[in-house]
Formats: structure tokens, C-alpha cells, sequence
């Protein structure tokens, strides 16, 4: 029986990911392992890992993953 998705994202820079998912989005950093081409961010019952992509063109790029929610107007305040 399936019970998580954890979706795998690219990510270019890791402090400026982790400090967007924290400040921004509400994210907390998931685990205590501290390796240099990944992260992982947890809220609620949500994880979205991340992996080191240097030459990540965000223009370019099409890499996506829904987060569903029951109350957007107070997540996107």
C-alpha cells in the first residue's frame, strides 16, 4: 500500500531554497543529516525533497509538483 509521494525537485543554490521554503512558505528542514547536493523540507504532513542542479535554468525549466491545500488565501498571505 502507497502512503507518501515525496516529490524530488532541482534546486540551484541550497541556502537560498531552504531560506525561501522556511521564511516564506512555512517549511521546516526535514532530518538531521546535512549533505551538500540535497534537502529536505517538511510541513504538515508534506516533504519535498530537493537536489543540487548548478546548471538549473529556471527560465527552462519544467519540473513541477502540486500542493494542495484547503485554505490558500491564508498560505499565500
Amino acid at each position: 500500500m502507497l502512503t507518501d509521494i515525496n516529490p524530488k525537485l532541482p534546486m540551484r543554490i541550497k541556502n537560498v531554497t531552504r531560506a525561501f521554503k522556511t521564511n516564506k512558505l512555512g517549511f521546516q528542514e526535514y532530518g538531521n543529516a546535512d549533505f551538500d547536493g540535497s534537502l529536505m523540507m517538511e510541513k504538515d504532513k508534506i516533504q519535498i525533497h530537493f537536489f543540487k542542479f548548478k546548471e538549473l535554468a529556471p527560465k527552462e525549466n519544467y519540473s513541477q509538483a502540486y500542493i494542495r491545500t484547503n485554505n490558500i488565501d491564508s498560505f499565500y498571505k
